[in-house]
C-alpha cells in the first residue's frame, strides 16, 4: 500500500475571490461598423429579459483563476491518479487520451448545434454510425441518442411504452414491473411518468422471484424494466422467462443495461426477446462521468416502437446525412438539440478501436477482475457475499460488512469514509435500497490489473484489522483527505436541507 496525503487547500468558493478592478481577459468593443448594421447587442435582448444589475461575478487575473482551479485539482481523486475501483454499475475506467483529443479537437468543440445541416456532415455521420453500432451490439433496430443519461433514457422507454399502448388503445395499462434489485432508476422513472410501480424481490436462491412476477402481471401491465445481470452482479438466467410472461399479457419489455460490461459480446437484448432497451454511454463506453456529468444515455428499439423514439434520430439518404423528425407518435425531444454528441464521440471512438472482439474482450476481463476480486476479498475476516450461494458473479458483486459491523461497530458507511486515507474514492455508500445490510459493491472492470486489484484488496484487509483493534481510528476518518470532515448524513437525504446552488446553500448559511 502507499504512503498517501493528499493536498488540502484552505480555498474559498471563486465567487468569494478577486478583488475590484482585476481582469483575466479584456474582451474588446464591437466595430463601429457592426454596431451600424446591427445595433448594440443589448438593443438584441428584449427589456423583460435584460438584467437590471450587473451578475456579480469573481474579478480576477488570469493567474489567479489557474491557481485556484489547480489547488482543486490537486484535491480530487480519479481514475488518472489512483485506482479508481467504483461502485458496482458506475464502471469507472479509463478514457483512452486520444479519444479526448478527438473531442477538444475545434472540428468538434466549435461546431454549433443550429448550423445547417450541410456544414455539419462529419457529427452526423458519426451519429448515424454510433446508432448502427449500438444496433449490433444489442440487436434492437434503432436507437435515439437523446438522452443526456441512464436514467433519462430508461425515462425516454417509459415514454415509448405509454405512447405504444395509447397508439393502441390501451392506455388503462397503469402498471410497471420492476425487481428491487434492478437500477433503482427504473422504479424512478416509472413512477415519475405515473405509473405505478410493482416490485418484485428475490426469492431463497437470490435470483427475482418468478412466481411473484407471475402474479403480478395482467391485464393493466405496460411494461417490466429489468437490469440483468441486477446490481448485484447476478444473472437471471430465466430471463426469457420473464420477458415472455410479460408478452403474455401484452405488456412491453425494457432490458436496462447500465450494467452491460460483464455481457458485450456474449449476450444480447434482442435475443431474450426484449422490446427495448438503453445503454450508460458515459460509462461501458469509457467517457468520464466527469463529477456527475457530462453524460449521455441510448435508449434504443424494436422496429414496431421506431416511430415513438424521441426526435430528432439521425438518417442517411446514401448522398448526405441529416437529421428526421419522427412524427407525431414520437414522444418527442428529452432535450436540446441532438444530444451530448462529444460523450457519442468517445463512445464512437472506443467501439472503433476494439472492434467486435475487443468489445467481447472488454466483458471476459471483467468478469475475470470481479471473480479474482471477489476470492481476494472474501479471505479478509468480517465479509460476506449473501445472496444466491455458489453462484458466481458477472461484472460487480454486492458483498456486506455485516458481520464486521457485528464484531466491531464499524459498518460501511466508516470503510468508506476510511478508503480516502488510502488514496481510494469512496464509494459514497449508493447501494439502495439496503436490502443486503452493511453493502459494500465494487465493480473491478477490466481496465485494472492483478497488481491494481491486490493493491485495492490490502487496503480494505488493513481497514478490517483497524476495525477490531481501534473502532474509533476507522469511525473517525478521514483524516488525509482534503475534507477532513465527516459528511452530515441528514444533509445527504432530507429535501429541505439540499442546496443545489451556491446561492440556496448561502441561504442556508445565513439563517
Amino acid at each position: 500500500m502507499r504512503n498517501f496525503q493528499q493536498a488540502r487547500w484552505d480555498e474559498p468558493i471563486i465567487m468569494e475571490m478577486g478583488s475590484e478592478g482585476e481582469r483575466g481577459v479584456l474582451m474588446p468593443l464591437a466595430e463601429e461598423r457592426v454596431t451600424d448594421a446591427v445595433g448594440s447587442a443589448q438593443s438584441l435582448i428584449p427589456a423583460a429579459m435584460r438584467r437590471k444589475n450587473a451578475p456579480k461575478l469573481p474579478q480576477m487575473s488570469q493567474m489567479q483563476v489557474l491557481r485556484h482551479f489547480l489547488r482543486l485539482s490537486q484535491e480530487t481523486i480519479g481514475t488518472d491518479i489512483n485506482i479508481d475501483i467504483g461502485l458496482g454499475t458506475c464502471t469507472m475506467k479509463y478514457s483512452p487520451k486520444v479519444h479526448e483529443q478527438f473531442v477538444r479537437s475545434p472540428k468538434m468543440s466549435e461546431l454549433h448545434p443550429l448550423q445547417d445541416e450541410s456544414t455539419v456532415q462529419g457529427i452526423l455521420q458519426i451519429l448515424y454510425e454510433t446508432d448502427n453500432y449500438l444496433q449490433e451490439i444489442s440487436g434492437m433496430d434503432k436507437f435515439s441518442l437523446q438522452p443526456s443519461g441512464g436514467t433519462q433514457a430508461i425515462y425516454g422507454n417509459v415514454a415509448v411504452i405509454r405512447a405504444y399502448h395509447k397508439a393502441n388503445g390501451e392506455d388503462y395499462r397503469d402498471e410497471i414491473i420492476t425487481t428491487i434489485l434492478s437500477h433503482p432508476g427504473n422504479a424512478a422513472a416509472a413512477s415519475t411518468a405515473g405509473y405505478k410501480v410493482i416490485t418484485i424481490y428475490p426469492d431463497k436462491d437470490g435470483y427475482p422471484d418468478i412466481e411473484a412476477l407471475r402474479a403480478a402481471v395482467g391485464p393493466k401491465t405496460a411494461g417490466l424494466l429489468i437490469t440483468n445481470p441486477e446490481d448485484t452482479g447476478i444473472y437471471n438466467f430465466r430471463i426469457k422467462e420473464f420477458v415472455n410472461l410479460v408478452h403474455s399479457v401484452g405488456g412491453l419489455c425494457s432490458y436496462d443495461q447500465a450494467n452491460v460490461n460483464g455481457v458485450f459480446g456474449l449476450a444480447r437484448a434482442k435475443e431474450a426477446g426484449f422490446d427495448m432497451c438503453h445503454f450508460n454511454l458515459h460509462k461501458s463506453f469509457s467517457s468520464p462521468h466527469g463529477c456527475q456529468g457530462p453524460a449521455a444515455g441510448a435508449q434504443g428499439v424494436v422496429a414496431k416502437l421506431a416511430p415513438f423514439l424521441a426526435t430528432p434520430t439521425v438518417e442517411f439518404d446514401g448522398e448526405k446525412y441529416y437529421l428526421q423528425d419522427n412524427g407525431e407518435q414520437s414522444i418527442g425531444k428529452l432535450r436540446k438539440f441532438w444530444g451530448v454528441p462529444q460523450v457519442i464521440l468517445r463512445t464512437y471512438a472506443y467501439i472503433r478501436s476494439l472492434g467486435p472482439e475487443g468489445m467481447k474482450k472488454i466483458a471476459e476481463l471483467s468478469i475475470l477482475n470481479n471473480n479474482y476480486l471477489l476470492k481476494k476479498m472474501l479471505e479478509i475476516e468480517g465479509i460476506e457475499l449473501p445472496l444466491a450461494p455458489g453462484k458466481r458473479r458477472l461484472e460487480q458483486a454486492r458483498l456486506s460488512w455485516n458481520k464486521l459491523y457485528e464484531q466491531t461497530g464499524v459498518g460501511t458507511d466508516d470503510i468508506d469514509r476510511r478508503i480516502v486515507d488510502y488514496g481510494f474514492q469512496c464509494f459514497f455508500a449508493s447501494h439502495h435500497p439496503r436490502l443486503i445490510p452493511e453493502p459494500f459493491t465494487p465493480e473491478p472492470v477490466e481496465t485494472y490489473s492483478k497488481a491494481d486489484i491486490d493493491e485495492f484488496v490490502a487496503a480494505f484487509a488493513s481497514i478490517a484489522d483497524e476495525a477490531r483493534h481501534n473502532p474509533e481510528l476507522v469511525k473517525n476518518a478521514p483524516y488525509k483527505a482534503a475534507l477532513a470532515t465527516q459528511i452530515d448524513g441528514e444533509g445527504l437525504t432530507d429535501p429541505k436541507r439540499f442546496a443545489t446552488t451556491w446561492r440556496a446553500f448561502k441561504k442556508y448559511v445565513d439563517k
